[in-house]
């Protein structure tokens, strides 16, 4: 059962344009306000980012909805996540796909985000303290990638990982940011132009 402000949130993104009833169950079902500092708990279901300390954020609902639910029209079962921040987008993966793969440069939000799933009994989710950019590749191939941070170019090296057939949905720029999808055919990358974003940049080979 959803509450009530999970309910709200279900109508809204669905008026936005959110068509999987998966994904709009899977987000509206989670309890948002555990995912942001005590502080921010009464802005949790606002359809907007919020800080989440060390200079990071969590995205608004409808960009966490928008990015899944183009990620998982092939349905796949082994996701790749670059970014964990708050765990929030993780859990959302973590009830649509049998296995994910999380990558979080921040020490600190990796240990918080893992605590938050833990409570949620999300247990199919694999994390580690490394550098988005290089990916996963010991964990590689994987049927999806999904890039919650925005890359000043797009990682040759998390194209390389995905399935032939794969999808990879990615911010890319700097002042000016779009959302990519990526759809690899063999050796060629099909990119498609999403909408305009704006998230934190993602930073390459600075571990904290």
């Amino acid at each position: 059962m959803l509450t009530v402000a999970g309910q709200q949130l279900y109508a809204q993104l669905a008026r936005q344009g959110i068509q999987d009833r998966r994904v709009l169950q899977a987000i509206a079902s989670l309890p948002r306000e555990q995912f942001v500092d005590e502080a921010m708990a009464h802005k949790a279901w606002e359809n907007s980012a919020l800080p989440i300390g060390y200079g990071q954020t969590i995205s608004q609902p409808y960009i966490v909805a928008r990015m899944t639910e183009v990620l998982l029209v092939n349905r796949p079962e082994r996701v790749l996540e670059v970014g964990t921040g708050s765990g929030f987008q993780t859990a959302v993966l973590a009830q649509l796909a049998s296995h994910v793969y999380t990558i979080e440069r921040i020490k600190g939000l990796r240990y918080q985000a893992r605590r938050r799933l833990q409570r949620l009994d999300l247990h199919n989710v694999s994390a580690r303290h490394g550098d988005g950019w290089e990916g996963w590749p010991s964990k590689a191939p994987f049927d999806a990638i999904l890039v919650t941070a925005a890359a000043r170019e797009t990682p040759r090296a998390l194209l390389t990982q995905l399935v032939d057939g794969g999808r990879m949905v990615i911010p890319v720029g700097q002042l000016q940011q779009s959302l990519w999808l990526y759809e690899r055919r063999g050796d060629e990358f099909l990119r498609t132009e999403l909408e305009a974003v704006k998230f934190v940049p993602l930073v390459q080979g600075e571990l904290e």
